[in-house]
C-alpha cells in the first residue's frame, strides 16, 4: 500500500464497479455452495433503514467465505499501560476504548493476474467474480469466527463467493469502503426501534455521507503507579487538557483497496517492495477464507508512514480549558479538527502543543522538537486551503488520510489505495 499513490483509472476493475450484475454473485444467492451449518439462521433485519440480512452458510471447497473483523482492537479498544508488550499503544498515556466500530463496505472483486505489474500493484487482469452489497456492520461486536490475527481476534461472517476458481492460480482480490445507506444490508445493528443508538448513528452516517464512524471514549492514564511521563516542553501545563474525552469520528473516505497483499500465501516471496505476495488461492478441498480487514490504528497516527506511532494529546488538546480537571467529558470530532495545523500543534488556548510520552524510549523516543508536529511526507499542504483535492487543509485531513489506508486482507495484507473522494494523490 502506498498512502500517497495515485488515483487512476483501472479498466477491468471500473467497469465491474459500473457492470455489477455482469460476472457478479450475490451472498443471497449462495445456498448451493453451502455444505455445513449456517451461520446465523434467521436474516437480520433491516429496522426500516436498511435492508435485511441473511448470514451465509459454511461453504464447501472451491468457495470463499468472506468474512470483515477490526482485529482484537476494535473488540477491547487500547490499554494503557499496556498489558501486552506486543500491542498497539498510545504512547502519550491514553486509554482508547470503543463502544462502536461502524463500517460500510462494498464491491469485493476477484481478479485474473494480481502479478500484472510487479511495480504497479493496482494493475489486474479481467474480472472473473465480484459480491456486492453494500454491508453495514458493527466491528467492535466482532463474530463467531476467530479471525486472521490470532485467537483472541473475532470476525463476521458476510457472503459466500462462488466462481470457476483454479486452485493452481492466484487471484486479486479488491474491496471498497463506501458512504452509509439504506441500500446497506444489516449484518449486525440493533434496529429493533427507531430510538436504539445504531439506528440514530447509521441515520447520522447516512446524513453526512460517512463510511466509517467510531465511537468511544479516551481516558488519560499516564498518572498511573508505575507509569513515568516526559515532555519535550516542562512548562507546559497539561492540566489544562482533559483527562476523560468522549469522541464521535464520523469519515467520509470512501476508498477501494485493489489486489491486496496476502499474509496467507507466506513463505512465498513477494515483489520488491511489497510485504507479502499478492492475491489469493482458492483451495478446492475446504473453504478458503477471504478476510476483509479494518485497522482502528491509522487515523491517530503522526505520520504517513505505516505503523507511525499513535497519540491522541494533540485530539484532546483542541478541548483545552482553564477548568478541564473539573469540566465535563467533551466529545472530539472529526469536524473539531478543522483548522488545526498539524505542523505546529497548538491547544485551545493558543499555547504551543509539546510531545508527551508515558513510554520506554525503546518504545517512542522523545523527539527533541518542542513543539509537536506530525510528517504528510510529500503529500501537498496548505492551511485553509481551499481545494481539497490539491493538498491537505488542516489536522481533518490529515486524519482522513491516514484513515483511508485503513483497509487489508487477511489481518495485515496491504492494498493499492485508490480514494474515491476529493483528496491529493
Amino acid at each position: 500500500m502506498k498512502p500517497g499513490s495515485a488515483l487512476v483509472t483501472l479498466t477491468s476493475l471500473a467497469a465491474a464497479s459500473l457492470l455489477s450484475a455482469c460476472g457478479s454473485s450475490s451472498s443471497s444467492s449462495q445456498s448451493s455452495a453451502c455444505v455445513g451449518t449456517p451461520y446465523g439462521t434467521s436474516a437480520t433485519s433491516g429496522g426500516g433503514l436498511l435492508q435485511p440480512f441473511t448470514p451465509p452458510c459454511e461453504p464447501g471447497g472451491g468457495h470463499i467465505l468472506l468474512t470483515a473483523s477490526g482485529e482484537v482492537l476494535a473488540l477491547g479498544g487500547y490499554d494503557f499501560p499496556q498489558t501486552d508488550p506486543n500491542a498497539s499503544v498510545f504512547v502519550d498515556g491514553w486509554e482508547f476504548k470503543f463502544t462502536k466500530v461502524l463500517v460500510t463496505f462494498d464491491h469485493v472483486m476477484l481478479n485474473q493476474n494480481p502479478d500484472k505489474s510487479p511495480t504497479d500493484e493496482s494493475q489486474v487482469g479481467p474480472l472473473v467474480t465480484q459480491v456486492d452489497g453494500p454491508w453495514a456492520v458493527d466491528l467492535h461486536k466482532g463474530g463467531p469466527i476467530v479471525g486472521k490475527g490470532g485467537p483472541d481476534e473475532q470476525s463476521v461472517p458476510i457472503a459466500v463467493i462462488s466462481g470457476n476458481f483454479d486452485p493452481a492460480q492466484r487471484y486479486a482480490f479488491s474491496f471498497s469502503t463506501v458512504p452509509a445507506t439504506t441500500q446497506a444490508k444489516n449484518v449486525n445493528l440493533d434496529l429493533s426501534s427507531t430510538t436504539t443508538s445504531d439506528y440514530t448513528d447509521y441515520q447520522e452516517m447516512i446524513a453526512k455521507g460517512y463510511t466509517t464512524l467510531f465511537i468511544g471514549t479516551a481516558t488519560w492514564k499516564g498518572d498511573a503507579p508505575g507509569v513515568t511521563c516526559q515532555t519535550s516542553s516542562a512548562s507546559y501545563d497539561f492540566t489544562h487538557i482533559p483527562k476523560v474525552v468522549d469522541f464521535r469520528f464520523g469519515f467520509a473516505a470512501p476508498t477501494s483497496y485493489i489486489n491486496a497483499q496476502n499474509p496467507d500465501n507466506a513463505p512465498a516471496t513477494p515483489f520488491p517492495g511489497e510485504e507479502q505476495q499478492r492475491g489469493i488461492y482458492v483451495k478446492s478441498n475446504t473453504k478458503t477464507i477471504a478476510q476483509a480487514t479494518f485497522h482502528t490504528d491509522h487515523p491517530w497516527w503522526d505520520s504517513f508512514v505505516h505503523d507511525s506511532p499513535l497519540h491522541f494529546d494533540q485530539i484532546a488538546a483542541q478541548y483545552a480549558s482553564l477548568t478541564a480537571s473539573t469540566d465535563p467529558a467533551p466529545t472530539a470530532t472529526l469536524d473539531g479538527m478543522v483548522g488545526v495545523n498539524f505542523l505546529a500543534f497548538t491547544d485551545k488556548l493558543g499555547a504551543s502543543l509539546p510531545y508527551r510520552s508515558c513510554v520506554s524510549s525503546t518504545v517512542y523516543p522523545m523527539p527533541t522538537d518542542a513543539q509537536m508536529h506530525f510528517d504528510n511526507l510529500a503529500v501537498p499542504y496548505v492551511l485553509g486551503g481551499t481545494d481539497p483535492a490539491a493538498a491537505l487543509r488542516d489536522y481533518r485531513d490529515f486524519m482522513t488520510y491516514d484513515m483511508s489506508t485503513f483497509g487489508h486482507l487477511n489481518s495485515d495484507g496491504l492494498a493499492y489505495v485508490q480514494r474515491n473522494y476529493p483528496s491529493p494523490h
